[in-house]
């Protein structure tokens, strides 16, 4: 491509691309795009983006497609890849001017030429970080600017290069540059202090600026630089005056506004140091011991005492809090139990935090953390009043929540609490000890001093379950406060309530549960919305932490159900009151977790319920999170209705449907919960319906996915199977068994085992109609036996699923020989004769006691037999026949005979516990299946016996004698005493 007959055409095409207009756009775009290739289309982009007279919407667009190009084009093995001399001129340009005066082209010239360097500095690009050293020491503000801007994020890229070699080279560049950069940023610096005062705010901020950018240099030299940065004292001289440098940026705070771009800038570069202090220790735990106290002293100057009083702000208090944290708890300066054992710069920096942790320094630290930082502040009440709902979303972990300083005082006090705890148990009961008794609801101070330490007390419930008598404490104390109504204690009957739900898994017995219970229904007919939410949380973790049998944790039904109605009621009127989409999916998820505790005793109770969830529906589609809850609280309700859940139907199989819908954009987040609802419908189905069996439609394209809900829907199509057979199999057995034959050529082994599960259910369901329809898949199981498939879970079930045929529909099996003996081109009874080989060595690969009965019933169905080649492997199905008669006889203790455990004679009902959840419809199918199968139904012991003497009458006494001849004399032994009594 011509530069000069080329730069006009580029740059119309360019200017067509900025268009607005599609008709002139769509066709700049895609000639643009066949340009991308050319040789010489990067040098005239280049031209293009460098000329300050052209439009800036053009220039900017150049830019783009440059940086796109580097991508794509740059690396040597790529296609199309740029040549190496249009290159050299490309990085000569790049870097002959940094005059750009439009920052956001500039950023992006930068970042344009950080790319380059990753892949081509410094051995194929030697002279950039020379350039951008000489140009940063130029007297022109802009050009100096744009360099120090290029100088970092060429710095940022390949500080974040992996590779051993790449790290080596940054090690390199970093040791040569290093003195230059802590000038660099000291002389910025010091400009900006010195200009501070002057009033000039242009030239402050400008100062601030490269100060802002030198620092940001600095920072990946000095984490990522070195590999012992404490052996270099420009490193460690450099970390040790930051806490200088931080003492005089925060003192001119106070001479600059709180609300201007300087004030911005300058509290970015303030949070920059302390991002150096934790990526350092982060990086470098031991290279930081010599930094642990200094760190620790300065952040607990500037938090805990008046020192930080006028200076800091929100984000910076957060900095020194996570500073403080992660070296109380970095596991580097931890000792192992055996002292002896740990090294000597764990034990190092070990005795630094212990010398610094003294018991006045704990003690004013968690004074303070409680007294003053766990206090809610006035913003935070008034959004309780004008947001109650943004407040609770807030409160328990809202976008902004892990950034905002109450969830980090909080999480250091737990840390602090918890590595120190034998000193603070004291001294938080202590301050429990002073709260006995209600509070005056005139004294606003004295509720919320109760509220934080309340809350400090829930906070350390696991650390204080010796030194605390809770369920005293809740009798005596904690539930009169709850029943304090006045407006102004709403504070601490929120607390209260959420203390008890912290402890409810350390500590509380479960008599006072009823007592609780009762609380907790007061509650939620609180006047305020706060409370009520907050009730309903803790309910939540009643259930959550009661999940097994044990001591105080025991959830007993009988106890919460005459609290049953109202509570349900009351949370269903929550729910209508909320409006936040956030606090509707919180209190759904409550109420299914009430529906799946009590599962069927909620039936009396729903129908509220039922009939607002498709409202809710329909109100929730733009927001898929909370249909996602509906799509769980509707899996429990189905299971708590059992074959009620019919009557859902109207509304439930649309949601079904457009939930597992793979063309539909909304099955993104709902098709995990969308499948386990179409499954537990299925299973708690009475009956199949019209449209439960349309929706097996979505099935299709889902296993075309191949993803991991693959196994939910193989549970699926068993579902089905167990429902209705034959209109399933009739409908859909086609479709399914095409899908079946595409996912068996390249799934896992256990996927092919969970396939043919499926097969296996169908033959055993519809004994006549599954082998038709899955015709196809068979001649892959006859195969694999044949040839002796050589995982043991498979060929497990390739024996299960032909034990089925050979057992249940012999005319079929006769023909798949046939089909089967011309596709080996063999005789069948040659064939036969080694399907009946194989079975019985590979018997040991089946360890279900019901596929080994099976296969047993299976083989001896091919007695009585004239033919010579069963004759030949009557052996081998006395061996599988005398195995199979371990497995599931039983000896009568009494009688001394022997009876078949797998009989079931007639259908019992199983008497089902309190704890136990009930059988599900498709249990009872399963049931009243077993019944009509013959591992269940025909006793192995009778048949061997019937099937002996019809080959005994066939062959004639002395011909069975030879024929018993060839079996083991021992197996005979055992086989006869089996038969004692036939």
């Amino acid at each position: 491509m011509d530069l000069n007959s080329a730069s006009t055409v580029v740059l119309q095409v360019l200017t067509q691309a900025t268009s607005q207009d599609t008709a002139v756009l769509k066709p700049a775009e895609e000639q643009l795009k066949q340009w991308e290739t050319q040789p010489g289309f990067y040098s005239v982009l280049l031209n293009i983006f460098t000329n300050h007279t052209l439009d800036i919407n053009v220039r900017w667009l150049a830019v783009l497609y440059f940086k796109n190009g580097i991508d794509r084009y740059w690396r040597r093995v790529a296609p199309h890849a740029l040549s190496e001399e249009e290159k050299t001129t490309l990085r000569a340009g790049l870097i002959t001017n940094f005059n750009e005066p439009i920052n956001q082209i500039a950023t992006q010239i930068a970042v344009l030429i950080a790319k380059v360097a990753r892949l081509d500095c410094p051995r194929q690009w030697p002279e950039l970080i020379p350039t951008l050293i000489e140009s940063v020491k130029v007297q022109d503000d802009l050009r100096q600017h744009r360099a120090l801007l290029t100088f970092y994020h060429v710095t940022k890229t390949l500080a974040s290069k992996r590779l051993a070699a790449d790290r080596k080279l940054f090690y390199d560049l970093a040791s040569g540059i290093y003195n230059f950069a802590c000038s660099l940023w000291n002389h910025h610096t010091d400009t900006f202090l010195q200009q501070v005062s002057s009033g000039n705010e242009a030239a402050v901020l400008s100062s601030l600026e490269r100060t802002l950018l030198s620092l940001k240099v600095l920072r990946k030299l000095t984490v990522n630089g070195f590999v012992e940065p404490h052996k270099n004292m420009e490193v460690m001289g450099f970390l040790h005056g930051i806490f200088d440098r931080l003492k005089q940026f925060l003192e001119c705070s106070r001479s600059i506004g709180t609300d201007n771009v300087c004030r911005d800038r300058l509290e970015k570069t303030i949070i920059l140091f302390t991002k150096v202090l934790l990526d350092f220790l982060d990086q470098h735990p031991f290279s930081f011991t010599p930094l642990i106290q200094r760190s620790l002293e300065f952040s607990v100057s500037y938090v805990f005492t008046e020192v930080g009083e006028g200076v800091t702000f929100e984000r910076f208090i957060v900095q020194c809090m996570n500073l403080i944290k992660m070296i109380v708890k970095n596991y580097a300066y931890k000792p192992s139990k055996n002292f002896e054992d740990s090294s000597p710069e764990t034990l190092e920096a070990h005795k630094i935090k212990m010398a610094f942790f003294t018991y006045p320094t704990l003690t004013e630290i968690c004074r303070r953390l409680v007294s003053h930082y766990f206090l809610l502040t006035e913003e935070e009440l008034t959004m309780w009043e004008e947001d109650p709902e943004g407040f609770t979303v807030e409160e328990t972990g809202g976008d902004s929540w892990k950034y905002s300083l109450r969830p980090c005082t909080e999480v250091l006090f737990i840390d602090i609490f918890h590595e120190y705890n034998q000193t603070l148990t004291p001294v938080l009961l202590e301050m429990m000890q002073t709260l006995q008794g209600p509070t005056n609801v005139e004294d606003m101070n004295a509720l919320l001093i109760k509220d934080a330490v309340y809350n400090a007390v829930g906070l350390a419930a696991y650390e204080l379950f010796d030194s605390v008598d809770f369920d005293q404490w809740f009798k005596n104390q904690l539930l009169p406060e709850l029943q304090v109504v006045h407006n102004r204690y709403k504070p601490l009957r929120r607390r209260v309530i959420w203390l008890i739900g912290q402890w409810i898994s350390v500590k509380f017995k479960s008599d006072l549960r009823p007592m609780l219970y009762e609380a907790i229904c007061n509650l939620l007919q609180d006047q305020d919305l706060v409370v009520r939410i907050e009730t309903a949380t803790t309910l939540k973790l009643i259930f959550l932490n009661s999940s097994s049998p044990v001591d105080d944790f025991e959830f007993r039904t009988d106890q919460f159900l005459p609290y049953l109605e109202t509570m349900f009621t009351l949370l269903f009127q929550l729910l209508q009151q909320v409006t936040e989409c956030d606090t509707k999916m919180h209190v759904l998820h409550v109420l299914s977790c009430v529906i799946e505790r009590v599962n069927m005793q909620i039936r009396p109770y729903v129908g509220c319920l039922v009939q607002y969830l498709p409202l809710l529906w329909k109100q929730s589609e733009e927001h898929n999170m909370l249909r996602c809850a509906i799509l769980t609280t509707l899996i429990h309700l189905v299971q708590g209705l059992g074959a009620d859940s019919k009557n859902l139907y109207p509304f439930l199989l649309p949601v079904i449907q457009l939930s597992t819908d793979v063309s539909q954009p909304p099955h993104v987040y709902l098709l995990e919960d969308g499948l386990e609802l179409w499954l537990v419908t299925l299973e708690n189905s009475p009956c199949v319906t019209p449209e439960l069996l349309r929706i097996f439609q979505n099935m299709s394209p889902l296993l075309e996915l191949s993803s991991e809900n693959l196994r939910t829907c193989f549970k699926i199509i068993n579902g089905y199977i167990f429902l209705s057979s034959t209109e399933f199999l009739q409908t859909y057995a086609v479709g399914l068994c095409q899908s079946f034959c595409e996912l068996l050529k390249e799934i896992t082994t256990e996927g092919q085992v969970q396939v043919l599960k499926v097969v296996e259910n169908a033959l055993k369901v519809n004994p006549v109609l599954g082998p038709q329809m899955f015709q196809p898949i068979l001649p892959c199981v006859f195969r694999g036996i044949i040839e002796g498939e050589r995982y043991p879970v498979v060929m497990s079930t390739y024996l299960g699923v032909m034990g089925r045929v050979l057992l249940q529909n012999t005319s079929f099996f006769s023909s798949l020989l046939t089909e089967m003996a011309h596709k080996f081109n063999q005789e069948m009874d040659q064939l036969l004769g080694n399907m009946i080989e194989m079975w019985v060595d590979r018997m040991d690969n089946i360890t279900q006691p019901e596929r080994r009965k099976l296969s047993a019933l299976a083989l001896l169905s091919l007695l009585p037999s004239d033919n010579s080649v069963i004759q030949d492997k009557f052996c081998g199905i006395i061996n599988i026949s005398v195995e199979g008669l371990h497995d599931v006889m039983t000896e009568d203790p009494e009688t001394g005979t022997y009876k078949d455990c797998m009989l079931m004679s007639h259908l019992e009902e199983p008497k089902v516990t309190e704890d136990e959840e009930p059988p599900t419809e498709q249990d009872k199918r399963k049931k009243m299946l077993a019944l009509k199968d013959p591992v269940h139904t025909v006793s192995l012991q009778q048949f061997i016996y019937e099937k002996l003497k019809a080959q005994q009458e066939l062959l004639g006494e002395q011909g069975f004698q030879s024929l018993m001849e060839t079996v083991d004399t021992e197996i005979v032994t055992q086989l006869q005493e089996f038969l004692h009594g036939f």
